[in-house]
């Protein structure tokens, strides 16, 4: 064979395996029957809901459903009582397609070597309290040193409130960390079980009915200690199905957009009101904290540097035997798409590693 038929015949091979990958972007397999979600929280009612996320609204207004009904294509949601873990056995089990969850579980799924990819923000930014017995003296987080205090292990509550703990300078050993739900934690701390409980909205359940009091809160003091929750997606599911990916991204992105819109304040809250808590609840935990910063769906230096920030703390209180790699992690193309194709690039702000507004430091300088 002559080199110049030699060389003809690669070109052919290489355009043949050109024009085959082509092919499979536009047309990547058979749509799906099912795209399952995985929701890290039990939620209220039947059909379950859940409020103080974008996930939230998407499930609640059935948009997914809506999206994909053309298409014959079921969306099955599916709630966990054990919360971030529970859902972790279920990616690992490969019972999932998208997974709604907060840091530390999915950090944790990712060290033992389970491939998803960060495709959203949804739920950033949330609440941290701790709450007290009524007539309790712990006024703030240095009071806790020798103290019984309760947090929900292995879930986004629970390296936040290490985060804090660690920044008044408390270790782990300071204090007496019990793993409990949130259920039991309530329960323990109305029965004076146990000293504090850090907890998320629920404790003010309890200080209505005059069984605890709120000492401190995380959005008050810092962003830093805030709690992160994101939409996944499993790494074979984005291979195999991205178009149905960029679906599910823009119809969260849209429903972000609708509800950032400060007028929309009310019927945000009395739609979460629907699900496990109180509109009012959720309305003094948006105190101060404006809709556009709390539903960003981005994906900025402030969401990477704290799961950055989780994975060392993880790895340091071996909760994870490796320390996982972040940064490729955040897969940003169906995001980025979707901004570009609703119009919305520059709606949402971004966020610096620090929690300051990106550019408002040179602003102030000038």
């Amino acid at each position: 064979m002559t080199l110049q038929r030699w060389l003809g015949l690669g070109l052919a091979t290489l355009l043949l395996a050109v024009f085959t990958l082509a092919a499979q972007a536009q047309n990547p397999g058979p749509k799906p029957t099912t795209v399952r979600i995985g929701v890290a929280t039990g939620g209220v009612g039947a059909p379950p809901r859940t409020g103080g996320s974008t996930t939230g609204i998407v499930n609640a207004q059935g948009l997914l459903e809506k999206e994909f009904e053309r298409d014959g294509i079921q969306v099955q949601w599916i709630f966990f009582k054990g919360a971030g873990p529970a859902v972790n056995e279920a990616l690992v089990n490969r019972q999932l397609d998208f997974a709604w969850q907060g840091d530390l579980p999915s950090i944790v799924h990712r060290a033992g070597g389970v491939k998803t990819r960060i495709i959203a923000g949804s739920g950033v930014r949330n609440g941290l309290y701790l709450g007290v017995p009524p007539d309790s003296s712990i006024t703030r987080l240095e009071d806790l040193k020798g103290k019984r205090v309760a947090v929900f292990k292995g879930t986004n509550l629970h390296l936040a409130a290490v985060r804090a703990l660690a920044a008044k300078g408390i270790k782990e050993s300071d204090l007496k960390l019990i793993n409990l739900d949130t259920a039991s934690a309530q329960a323990a701390l109305a029965t004076r079980d146990i000293d504090a409980a850090f907890g998320y909205v629920e404790l003010f359940s309890l200080r209505e009915k005059g069984a605890a009091k709120v000492v401190w809160s995380a959005a008050q003091d810092s962003y830093r200690f805030t709690r992160q929750t994101v939409l996944l997606v499993t790494d074979d599911f984005a291979q195999r199905q991205p178009q149905v990916v960029q679906r599910v991204v823009t119809t969260l992105v849209k429903a972000a957009k609708v509800y950032s819109d400060e007028q929309q304040r009310g019927e945000l809250f009395a739609q979460w009101g629907q699900a496990e808590l109180p509109e009012r609840f959720w309305r003094e935990d948006f105190v101060g904290q404006p809709l556009r910063v709390r539903l960003s769906p981005l994906l900025d230096p402030f969401l990477v540097a704290r799961y950055k920030d989780a994975a060392a703390q993880a790895h340091a209180l071996k909760l994870t035997r490796s320390q996982p790699e972040i940064d490729s992690w955040f897969d940003r193309r169906w995001l980025d798409a979707a901004l570009k194709e609703l119009k919305l690039e520059g709606y949402w702000h971004e966020y610096g590693a620090d929690g300051e507004l990106i550019g408002s430091k040179l602003a102030a300088a000038r």
